[in-house]
């Protein structure tokens, strides 16, 4: 068959006019069903009351924190600022590459550990209640996992419960989940600086306003212990080195005054006493000697833990009450009748193509 002597279907020439003409006929013809059209825009605008009325509000806690480490920015951080400018980051140039330096500090925030730590804290001192009892309590968690217990109760939390059974891990895993998922965020408001916001959101506001301050005194405390921890250990070291020292060194300053009274009564044709005066104070100057290297040594690395344990400085606590999160019926009803009219639209020119 020759090729060139083939016929192509036919295809109409897109015109703009007639996209429009066909779109305001399909307008004229859903304006047909006039009563129908009508009664949905009033069911679906009723629908957006409802959910608006129905839809409990939420309150979301604010906090905001800067961590200032000067160790770890080093030499560098000048040349950090400056390409933070540009997008990029330096930060692992000053030494601040470790595991608790920059953007990890919002990765540890998010940790389950320090969650379920938080929510395993006292709710208030006038109940025994913690902040995952009240947490189960306001999400129905309690409920939903009554047929999981064994003997038919109410999973409760105690604060000071240090060894959690099964069923207790398996709910607090479950609230960190949700909680992780649309209610707890933080985030860095500025690459150049070192300033973080950590938000939380949740249907009780006390509850969202204790959750939000204890994960951040939690974090804190980890990140402070977790930075310091050698240094802290060799502090530790040696003030029970210099304890020991000094009692050793009060012993043998007893011991020698008492010999040097005693030798007074002693015929000096005797040299034994004498020679054992001597050692006692020969001990005593050693003691002495190591003892005041070791205080140095102890003040020394005092002073480097001060200069190496980082600033945690929280600038804006969330305080009562809170932001209120309410859909509201200027947005709901006009929403539903919005949807209304798009549904029953495609629903009446699909029915007309069928027909």
């Amino acid at each position: 068959m020759n090729q060139e002597n083939q016929q192509y279907p036919y295809e109409p020439e897109f015109s703009l006019k007639k996209l429009l003409n066909d779109r305001f006929n399909d307008f004229k013809y859903v304006l047909q069903f006039k009563k129908t059209l009508a009664l949905i825009l009033i069911i679906c605008a009723l629908a957006g009351a409802f959910v608006a009325w129905y839809k409990k509000p939420t309150y979301t806690a604010r906090l905001t924190f800067v961590v200032d480490d000067s160790k770890s920015a080093g030499g560098a951080g000048g040349l950090s600022a400056l390409a933070g400018q540009f997008g990029f980051n330096l930060d692992g140039l000053g030494g601040a590459s470790g595991v608790l330096a920059g953007d990890n500090v919002e990765e540890l925030i998010k940790s389950h550990k320090l969650m379920k730590a938080t929510l395993l804290t006292p709710y208030d001192s006038t109940t025994a209640q913690t902040l995952a009892d009240k947490y189960a309590a306001v999400y129905k968690l309690d409920n939903k996992w009554l047929k999981y217990s064994p003997d038919g109760k109410i999973i409760r939390f105690p604060a000071d419960d240090k060894h959690n059974t099964r069923l207790q891990d398996s709910l607090l895993h479950e609230m960190v989940i949700l909680i992780l998922d649309s209610q707890f965020g933080i985030t860095k408001t500025d690459k150049k600086l070192g300033f973080f916001e950590v938000n939380t959101t949740m249907k009780d506001e006390r509850l969202a306003q204790l959750f939000c301050t204890r994960m951040i005194k939690q974090s804190t405390e980890f990140f402070i212990s977790t930075k310091t921890q050698r240094l802290r250990n060799n502090v530790n070291r040696l003030s029970l080195i210099a304890d020991s020292i000094g009692k050793l060194l009060t012993r043998k300053t007893y011991s020698a005054s008492a010999a040097n009274q005693d030798i007074l009564d002693i015929n000096p044709a005797y040299t034994n006493p004498n020679a054992n005066i001597e050692v006692k104070e020969r001990d005593k100057t050693v003691l002495s000697s190591v003892y005041a290297e070791t205080v140095k040594n102890l003040e020394a690395s005092k002073t480097m833990l001060a200069q190496e344990t980082p600033t945690v400085q929280v600038v804006d606590e969330p305080e009562l009450p809170l932001t209120k999160n309410k859909l509201k019926y200027s947005v709901t009803i006009p929403t539903g009748m919005l949807l209304g009219l798009i549904g029953f639209s495609f629903y009446a020119l699909l029915t007309r193509k069928r027909k």
